[in-house]
């Protein structure tokens, strides 16, 4: 079997508004650093935004940056730098791109974004270590290097069901937060606006979720690295109207698309599961390969890392705890499984693949039987890639595409 066709794109119209809207997040970043006045948070992916929003913050997000450090393929460039540091080159690789970047003083901001010098310098750091140990240390190092004030919640990890104790530590270390926040934003804390804020994020996640779900018809109207994309505005924007007003746009072209029978994927063949973080710099390659192999990659558990069904402004501390507790990567592989066995049945998927990121292990899920388990428990088979979120030298991409097309070949066979 041979990829190698003329493949054609179904570009998504959407596309346009939502780079006009990240653009907008940026340049409004970019002002707050320039008003003395404004306070700007540093907060990692999945933390506590909406307290920081309501109080006031604009809050940038690190892994967004070395996303794009990833996505346009200049990590490698950076990652070096930061290894002749002392970061090893088997820790996280936007970590290591990101800090990288900041020693060479360059950013894909001041490419994309004319007037935009640099990254945002923080008032204050804010991490979640529900991700993993690294956001951490990626926010230390910029506490010392800047000397700014670093705070955040740890959360327990391998977790089956979320107990009432483990919430109740982890509300109060986010109530902890408050009165240093306070101090450092000169705004005093209103419950009310955090309440506000969170019922926006619930919202934007809500549409969120429908947009993904849009892919469990067949065909499915947009591909995992469409989503890759697309979900930029729920990590960097929720909490805001903006967000809202996007995914009602994206969810209504979804559902046209559905009403018109068209799919990401012209006659899609097979559907599958990708596991684990995207290859940045390989998305549109990848992208082309399903295309021509009639293979639709349609569902993940990496863009579904921002549905966060359990927020409730009625009890804000107790549901940002739940909400960022009970995310896919803080849970125990039992959790896991039953999770991708729920999503392989409800968009009839015929196989999965797992990434295998070689500095990101927290989102390998394919390192300690889970694969062989799955694929015994709902009798699919599953592929592992090699490579990784930012560092294009630990990827073949040769290799990957010997080992997808014969993984296509096997799919055909059954």
């Amino acid at each position: 079997m041979s990829a190698d066709k003329k493949v054609t794109f179904k570009k998504i119209k959407a596309t346009g508004q939502m780079r006009k809207i990240m653009a907008d997040y940026f340049y409004d970043l970019d002002g707050a650093v320039k008003d003395e006045t404004q306070k700007v948070a540093w907060c990692t992916s999945v933390g506590p935004a909406e307290l920081l929003l309501s109080l006031g913050f604009k809050v940038y997000y690190p892994e967004n940056h070395a996303a794009m450090l990833g996505a346009t393929r200049q990590a490698t460039n950076y990652i070096p730098v930061a290894n002749a540091i002392g970061y090893s080159p088997d820790i996280c690789s936007y970590l290591t791109s990101d800090i990288g970047a900041y020693l060479k003083k360059e950013t894909p901001l001041s490419r994309a974004y004319e007037g935009i010098e640099g990254i945002p310098k923080p008032d204050v750091l804010v991490f979640n270590t529900n991700q993993c140990r690294d956001v951490q240390d990626w926010l230390a190092w910029y506490s010392r290097e800047w000397n700014i004030p670093l705070m955040g919640v740890s959360t327990f990890r391998n977790i089956g069901e979320i107990s009432d104790e483990v919430l109740a530590g982890i509300v109060q270390q986010l109530k902890d937060l408050v009165p240093k926040l306070e101090k450092i934003s000169g705004n005093k804390f209103d419950i009310d606006k955090f309440r506000e804020t969170m019922a926006a994020s619930k919202e934007c996640t809500e549409l969120w979720e429908k947009v993904l779900e849009t892919n469990m018809a067949s065909p499915a109207p947009m591909s995992f690295f469409d989503a890759t994309i697309h979900m930029g505005p729920a990590v960097v924007l929720r909490g805001s109207q903006t967000a809202i007003d996007y995914y009602e746009l994206l969810l209504k072209e979804m559902e046209e698309r559905l009403a018109d029978g068209v799919g990401a994927v012209e006659d899609e063949k097979f559907r599958l599961y990708w596991e684990g973080m995207p290859i940045w710099g390989k998305l549109r390659d990848m992208s082309e390969l399903f295309i021509g192999l009639n293979t639709a990659v349609i569902a993940s558990t990496y863009c579904n890392s921002w549905i966060f069904k359990a927020f409730d402004p009625a009890d804000p501390f107790l549901s940002t705890a739940r909400a960022y507790t009970e995310i896919f990567i803080v849970r125990d592989e039992e959790y896991k499984e039953k999770y991708i066995e729920d999503v392989v049945r409800n968009f009839k998927l015929d196989g999965i693949l797992f990434h295998d990121s070689k500095t990101c292990p927290t989102n390998s899920n394919n390192r300690y039987g889970m694969p062989e388990r799955l694929e015994k428990r709902l009798n699919i088979p599953s592929l592992t890639i090699n490579g990784d979120l930012n560092d294009l030298r630990c990827y073949s991409e040769e290799q990957a595409k010997t080992q997808i097309e014969a993984f296509i070949e096997q799919l055909e066979a059954m």
